[in-house]
């Protein structure tokens, strides 16, 4: 199997929370790329397994539903991000705190991980793809021209889960969302198949205390040295 892309990728991965679909999502449109977020495809498998009615622990059928699904990514009018899944908008519905857990529990199945691998690396197209995940620079494109591994302290985390979640009217305790960040983080960094862990070759970005801004344009930068994009 080629795992070569075909234009330029840079991958941004990290734990929930640290701002990497955020920073991601600026860098893209600041140099014109296309984006990934793979974090939604898992998301959206999770979602349709719940509507399908497929047991919570059957991998192969959520597999199945991975290589089906319908998925449209775009953006509505306002330039605020937009998802179908079979013609429906399901753009709130995998942004909660259920969808996230779901995500988890599914991207733990190496079944899925492949039913979904090659759906990730034909987002790689001209003029280039800026793919936000947890395994983008060690499994889905492992030769990135740029890998940037995002975090931030735990409390920082949940903080911002927290704010993320009350703006969009979710109702949830800021202790009972850090003790699932911590379970999540276990899950996706002890999880057998494409644990959550830096690249060797990753350049460690901590979020801690920093402005979106200040990332973005560390991340442009980096992208310049390596003659990906001008600024």
């Amino acid at each position: 199997m080629n795992s070569a892309p075909v234009s330029p990728v840079a991958t941004i991965d990290g734990p929930s929370g640290s701002g990497k679909g955020t920073i991601s999502r600026a860098v893209a449109r600041r140099v014109g790329w296309h984006l990934l977020d793979s974090g939604a495809l898992y998301r959206l498998v999770a979602l349709a397994g719940e509507r399908s009615g497929a047991a919570p622990d059957d991998p192969d059928r959520h597999a199945a539903l991975a290589r089906a699904m319908q998925v449209v990514f775009g953006s509505r009018s306002d330039g605020g991000e937009q998802v179908l899944l079979g013609g429906e908008d399901v753009t709130v519905a995998i942004r909660s705190e259920r969808a996230g857990q779901g995500a988890s529990r599914v991207a733990a199945w190496p079944q899925v991980r492949a039913a979904l691998l090659e759906r990730q690396r034909a987002f790689a197209g001209p003029p280039g793809l800026v793919a936000d995940g947890r395994d983008m620079g060690t499994v889905v494109f492992p030769g990135a021209a740029l890998k940037i591994f995002l975090t931030a302290t735990p409390e920082e985390r949940a903080q911002r889960r927290h704010k993320q979640l009350k703006d969009k009217g979710s109702d949830v305790s800021l202790p009972a969302l850090s003790r699932e960040i911590a379970e999540r983080d276990l899950r996706d960094q002890t999880r057998q198949v494409a644990p959550l862990r830096p690249a060797e070759d990753a350049c460690l970005i901590d979020s801690t205390g920093r402005t979106v801004e200040e990332i973005v344009r560390e991340v442009l930068e980096m992208g310049a040295a390596r003659r990906l994009w001008q600024l």
